[in-house]
């Protein structure tokens, strides 16, 4: 068993080349250094986890703490510079930085609005939604799909599951992805300030005015002392962010993925009975979420026959889980047949997605209109000339140019 210290200096992520393909480096770290110290963009240190079982296990082990208090300290300690990944208090008082017994009372409040039955109710405003979307696209030779559908669909989709009034989309549209971004400070800070506010607003509407969406449900809990206000609005804007992004890169990876296999594309065309297995074959072969969250190790840990100290950041590799051959094999091919369910896309453990069900049905109507109603579309650029979103937590396209029409003979 080696210990974590046997000399082997971190290793620096080269940004660029790691957003162009992560699945190159990960290749190589699965096979020979599958828990291993990296710095990562930005300059923090962590412990970088990489393989399927190594990675389950990290994911449900209660050694690891996601606290964000003295998570926040544990970051300090291992970034170099002033950049590291400090969120604003605000916004971060929710589920995902938190622990038992914290955890357990935030995610119950969710899980009691954010039901089932409230996600199948929205069917039909997807579908809608979609149509409309797809409507306006209609009668052009090309589009990109990023802005066309990707990203409108989720936004509009997460304001009518937390009831934001439709005019008030437009204002915040510009704020989300800027505070996801991860570019400059002031404006990030910017667009947080703009963010707390407004969230402050919606949730006094709703106590005025209730109705029947899930951030009246949340308000309620807050209102019996479930959750205090801070947590409340942390919890509006995870829902918000983590409800919005993930989606956008699962339909943007999904589209993409499918058109680069026509083959897999004619069969699913075909065989409409196959959309759900290949929505997760499409979560598996291009992960939305690439890396988890940030957990620290509150004694040492021993993974994969490594010992990492207490007081270390570890993330896992969900891209690098979801392309291990010994889980899945001939793992770095689509195949849209494979019985694939058991990715981690969604995380796994007392964290799994919470929005996971809304997010499948979301890109099985999106990829079920599109494939109806534009039978010829095609990638409409090289795919090595697709750029990828900067960072190493979400894996999304920049853009995703695609021609509709049939090819001119």
């Amino acid at each position: 068993m080696s210990s974590s210290h046997d000399g082997a200096a971190p290793l620096r992520i080269d940004e660029k080349e790691f957003e162009h393909d992560p699945h190159a480096l990960y290749d190589v770290l699965r096979s020979e250094a599958p828990v291993r110290e990296i710095i990562a963009p930005g300059g923090t240190k962590v412990w970088l986890v990489t393989r399927f079982d190594d990675a389950k296990s990290v994911l449900t082990d209660n050694r690891l703490s996601k606290n964000i208090e003295a998570g926040q300290k544990v970051i300090q300690r291992h970034t170099d510079g002033e950049t590291g990944m400090v969120f604003a208090s605000e916004l971060a008082a929710h589920m995902m930085n938190a622990d038992p017994p914290d955890h357990t009372r935030l995610r119950k409040q969710v899980n009691k609005v954010f039901t089932q039955r409230a996600v199948e109710k929205l069917g039909p405003r997807i579908e809608k939604i979609t149509t409309d979307l797809l409507d306006a696209m209609e009668g052009r030779d090309a589009v990109d799909l990023m802005p066309a559908l990707a990203y409108p669909l989720p936004m509009a989709v997460i304001c009518e599951l937390l009831g934001v009034p439709a005019d008030d989309q437009e204002r915040f549209k510009g704020w989300v992805p800027t505070q996801l971004s991860g570019g400059d400070p002031e404006s990030m800070a910017q667009a947080t300030t703009a963010l707390l506010g407004y969230l402050h607003e919606l949730i006094e509407s709703k106590r005025s005015e209730p109705s029947d969406d899930v951030l009246t449900g949340l308000v309620r809990s807050s209102d019996d002392g479930k959750l205090n206000t801070q947590e409340l609005v942390s919890m509006a804007f995870l829902l918000l962010v983590a409800g919005n992004e993930t989606t956008v890169n699962l339909i943007g990876n999904g589209m993409h993925a499918l058109l680069r296999h026509p083959e897999q594309l004619a069969a699913l065309r075909a065989d409409r009975s196959l959309m759900a297995g290949a929505v997760d074959e499409l979560l598996r072969y291009e992960s939305p979420v690439n890396t988890s969250s940030l957990r620290f190790t509150t004694e040492p840990i021993e993974v994969g026959g490594v010992v990492i100290p207490e007081g270390e950041l570890v993330v896992v590799a969900l891209t690098s889980a979801n392309r291990d051959e010994s889980q899945f094999p001939d793992a770095g091919s689509l195949d849209i047949h494979r019985q694939a369910g058991s990715g981690l896309s969604f995380g796994h453990g007392i964290h799994y997605c919470v929005g996971a069900q809304l997010a499948r049905l979301e890109a099985q109507i999106a990829f079920d209109q599109l494939i109806d109603r534009f039978p010829h579309m095609r990638l409409a650029a090289d795919p090595a000339d697709l750029r990828w979103q900067p960072g190493t937590a979400l894996r999304g396209l920049r853009s995703l140019p695609v021609s509709l029409g049939a090819e001119q003979g």
